[in-house]
């Protein structure tokens, strides 16, 4: 699908985004990400010049972003819209569905064992199989995970790219970025949000039906009305918007 790029960011917007095959290319696992001081100066001069009304929205957990994004001092979303970090050391929790992590954590192993090439993330809120080392194996991991949400139906099972998740119900990352909308200094901006993955179309929509828009990072069909081919095309529109 053919789609124009987007206007320059609006001073009065409240920018939301993804994380992985947004702001950093995939990596074969998601320990293996490179983030760039370059990344760390954009993001914080983001923050300046939207008067603070900048969060990441992420599947990543938040402990984990901030992890990678030592001296991010702005508004995370972690664990596509379970959690929510105002600042580094706060987290909150944003759903009510009871978890067993560690529980989870070993079945998941357990299953995955007679397949090396698939990678468990463990995630504070739930857990996701990695299938990229071996695309063969991505029937062997759907159907494992759906046997696992048959066990589990108080969670949900989130696809993505190479992977599939289970995770609490009743968030995602367009709730996440609703919430944020109520709150200071987000609340009576417009938003504008940008994403590579399905897991992103929720909030794509989202800050479309709230008079903003939304950027498709990558391939693919989309909701949203503005596309960039890969995570240095979204770098040059933030640093053009900055100037």
């Amino acid at each position: 699908m053919t789609l124009p790029p987007p206007p320059l960011l609006p001073a009065e917007a409240a920018l939301f985004l993804d994380f992985d095959g947004c702001l950093v290319e995939i990596a074969p696992r998601p320990d293996a990400v490179v983030v760039t001081q370059a990344l760390r100066d954009r993001l914080a001069a983001l923050r300046d010049r939207q008067d603070g009304a900048l969060a990441l929205i992420s599947g990543r957990d938040v402990a984990d972003l901030r992890g990678h994004l030592d001296g991010f001092s702005g508004m995370i979303a972690g664990s596509h819209g379970s959690e929510l970090s105002p600042a580094p050391g706060l987290i909150d929790t944003l759903h009510s569905v009871g978890v067993d992590a560690a529980a989870l954590h070993a079945e998941a192993h357990a299953l995955a064992a007679p397949h090396p090439a698939i990678l468990v993330e463990e995630k504070p809120h739930g857990v996701a199989l990695h299938y990229r080392d071996d695309p063969s194996l991505q029937g062997f991991v759907e159907r494992t995970m759906q046997d696992m949400a048959a066990r589990h139906p108080h969670l949900m099972l989130q696809p993505a790219k190479m992977a599939m998740e289970l995770r609490p119900g009743g968030v995602g990352k367009d709730s996440a970025l609703a919430h944020l909308m109520t709150l200071v200094p987000f609340a009576g901006r417009v938003p504008v949000f940008a994403g590579d993955d399905t897991t992103d179309e929720p909030a794509m929509a989202e800050a479309q039906s709230r008079g903003g828009f939304a950027i498709k990072v990558g391939d693919g069909p989309t909701a949203a009305r503005h596309r960039l081919s890969d995570p240095a095309a979204l770098a040059d529109w933030l640093d053009a918007s900055l100037t």
